[in-house]
């Protein structure tokens, strides 16, 4: 990896302009003039962009301007020595010292590695003064090789070596209670900041006496997640990230103290007091969760069954496919609300045909005419774009939860074959199935390591959607698709007649609170929401069933929130009333998973109590023929559920009922165990 930098790529104590712009353009048109990119301003803009959303100046005189790039074709490094100094963004001054780490779009983990062990480099007192004492180019090239040529692995498998120390120090002082603490780090580009940070948290964690820190850095060269076991046992987190913590959900309920990744360089230890504080704080912020954090949460994810494994990768699915329907749901209603209820009819040849300056003549159906039809027309447009969404989204998350991100994709894709073979909600899960397994196959392969880059963002992708979406097509679309259509025309001619309707409603009722929000849950939401499609002002039987969906997927949350608020405080942990304060919103909003929290806690209570709720209002939301031109908003749309007072007498009585057995059965049994579980349960949140 030596020729990663050359005697032509340094530059010392040379003036290159004034401000960290004129360095950085200086650097990249150096990388050019040696053949490594084949664009000065290409790479100088992405380098910028980088510079822009965080400023790349290090404590101790030190400037790191980097970025992926089109234009780089090979990974390089170009140093400069400055004299004066240039304002990189430090706290502490002017910079020295600057490195451009410029490496390419598809850059292999090898490359990475290295690139990434010149950062970690930057944290060590005797290799910056050799940098600052080097005569020549060569002797600046020979320091800065020496430092990078043990990285022969991908760093990110370093991660748990940083456990060694603490584990060391733990055995030394047996007198001194341990607090343990884990970390994550990850920058934008996954190159440097990302392992600066994992290094100055490990040492400024060595020297906390009291403390046993361990850091998971999550760079682009790959990362090594930290044993669940490790993340259970700990008092708190810390992300010192500037993106997405990956499989975020092995965290949830933790307390946790957040940071962008420069502040771990620059202030790790006030970051570990930080956490520390948190950790003997009930009311400090935590790791949040939805479906698939609070069941990853259970178990050790190495430990876990078949079973609960599959269970995890459905919940992702869930979980982000969420924002989704709540979000397409409620512009769906406001379209509803702002061109009436038949808006549905041409909404798409408005949007296309009309604009602000050309409102629409005919067929208005809006009572606040024209200006009303326009816009009615364009919120349910782009709520039913959004709604297209869910069974690729779904699809999609399995995979990336079973495959990480080189599954999204093969996820992706089988989820829109299923739409487009009619297989629907089922087909989406098979799809994302098939499209996990077989991109976490693909991974697995030893590949050449010139093939390293691109398997993770074309061969893997390329191969997953051509074999997952193949075998749906070819063999699992239309059985799928025929069992789909028989179970919507059974529960739909069900629902045609008075006491099937009823039975119907029950049996919804209980599929929405079975998991609460998991993949039974959605099959009923999934049924009714799809049913609106078909509904017209003749056939009004899906109305009837969204609504008694909407209204029994409310009870749970609502229940947990009245039993821990106000029924029987005592008998709920801190948290859990903490939770039920949410839930009453969460309930309202028609967001089921408010009640995960409690169920997750205490489930052999929680979820029959909530069954038996759940059934007593969709048989009687059915019995008072309410219906529901909404798909999504509880009882914030009220506007599209007719009549209203039924909805809500519904609500009520499931409600209610579920609270009291709830009530009931936590004094039955009760355990100091179940107290222990339901104090770990975390903050209910939305599922995202």
């Amino acid at each position: 990896m030596s020729d990663i930098i050359t005697p032509e790529l340094v530059t010392l104590d040379v003036p290159l302009g004034t401000d960290k712009q004129s360095v950085i353009r200086a650097l990249a048109e150096r990388v050019v003039a040696q053949g490594r990119a084949r664009s000065a301003q290409e790479l100088f803009d992405d380098a910028w962009a980088r510079e822009q959303k965080d400023e790349t100046g290090l404590p101790g005189g030190i400037g790191i301007p980097h970025a992926r790039s089109a234009s780089v074709t090979e990974p390089t490094l170009a140093f400069a020595r400055l004299t004066p100094g240039v304002d990189f963004g430090a706290p502490d001054g002017p910079a020295d010292i600057v490195f451009l780490i410029a490496a390419p779009e598809g850059a292999d983990e090898a490359h990475l590695s290295v690139l990434s062990q010149l950062a970690r480099s930057l944290m060590n007192n005797d290799f910056m003064s050799g940098l600052r004492s080097a005569q020549t180019p060569a002797e600046a090239v020979r320091i800065i090789t020496d430092a990078i040529s043990p990285a022969e692995t991908p760093v990110a498998a370093a991660a748990p070596a940083s456990a060694a120390p603490a584990a060391t120090r733990a055995e030394a002082r047996t007198a001194v209670k341990m607090k343990k603490i884990v970390a994550v780090t990850a920058c934008a580009t996954g190159i440097a900041h990302t392992f600066m940070a994992a290094d100055a948290l490990t040492a400024a964690g060595a020297e906390t006496e009291g403390v046993e820190l361990v850091v998971e850095p999550q760079g682009s060269s790959g990362y090594k997640a930290l044993p669940q076991s490790v993340i259970d046992d700990a008092d708190a987190v810390i992300f010192a990230v500037d993106v997405d913590v990956r499989e975020p959900q092995r965290f949830a309920g933790k307390p946790v103290v957040r940071a962008g990744v420069k502040r771990g360089i620059e202030q790790p230890k006030q970051l570990i007091a930080e956490a520390l504080a948190a950790s003997d704080n009930p009311n400090a912020a935590r790791v949040q969760g939805g479906a698939a954090a609070a069941s990853a949460s259970d178990a050790p994810v190495a430990q876990q069954s078949v079973g609960r494994r599959i269970q995890r990768w459905l919940l992702t699915g869930v979980s982000y496919m969420i924002p989704f329907v709540a979000g397409g749901g409620l512009l769906i209603a406001l379209g509803f609300l702002l061109g009436g209820y038949e808006v549905t009819k041409n909404a798409s040849n408005v949007i296309i045909q009309n604009s602000l300056w050309d409102l629409p003549t005919e067929n208005i159906t809006s009572s606040f005419g024209p200006v009303g039809q326009y816009l009615g027309s364009v919120a349910f447009m782009i709520g039913a774009t959004s709604m297209g969404f869910i069974v690729a989204v779904l699809a999609g998350f399995i995979a990336y939860a079973i495959a990480d991100r080189p599954g999204i994709a093969p996820g992706f894709v089988a989820g829109a074959v299923a739409v487009l073979m009619n297989a629907g909600f089922i087909g989406g899960i098979i799809g994302g199935l098939l499209a996990g397994f077989i991109a976490w196959w693909l991974g697995r392969f030893d590949a050449p390591r010139w093939l390293r880059g691109l398997m993770p963002v074309v061969i893997v992708p390329f191969l997953g959607s051509i074999f997952a979406s193949g075998l749906m097509i070819l063999f699992l679309g239309r059985p799928i698709a025929a069992l789909m259509a028989a179970l919507t025309d059974g529960l739909t001619s069900l629902a045609a007649s008075g006491a099937g309707a009823i039975v119907l409603g029950v049996i919804l009722g209980l599929m929405m609170c079975f998991d609460l929000g998991g993949p039974v849950n959605k099959v009923a939401y999934v049924f009714a929401t799809t049913g609106l499609a078909a509904a017209t002002q003749t056939n009004t039987t899906p109305y009837l069933i969204m609504a008694a969906v909407m209204a029994a997927g409310m009870v749970p949350p609502l229940a947990m929130a009245l039993a821990s608020t106000l029924l029987a405080r005592k008998k709920f942990t801190p948290v859990e009333r903490e939770n039920g304060a949410a839930a009453w919103l969460l309930g309202a909003s028609f967001i089921s998973e408010g009640a995960i929290p409690f169920a997750a806690a205490d489930p052999l209570r929680v979820i029959p109590a909530s069954m038996v709720g759940g059934a007593i209002t969709g048989g009687l939301s059915m019995l008072l023929s309410v219906q529901s031109f909404a798909p999504h908003g509880g009882i914030f749309v009220f506007f599209a559920i007719n009549p209203f007072w039924g909805f809500a007498l519904a609500i009520v009585a499931g409600t209610v009922v579920t609270a009291l057995i709830v009530v009931a059965l936590k004094g039955i049994g009760r355990s100091t165990q179940d107290a222990a579980v339901a104090e770990a349960a975390p903050v209910a949140t939305v599922a995202a």
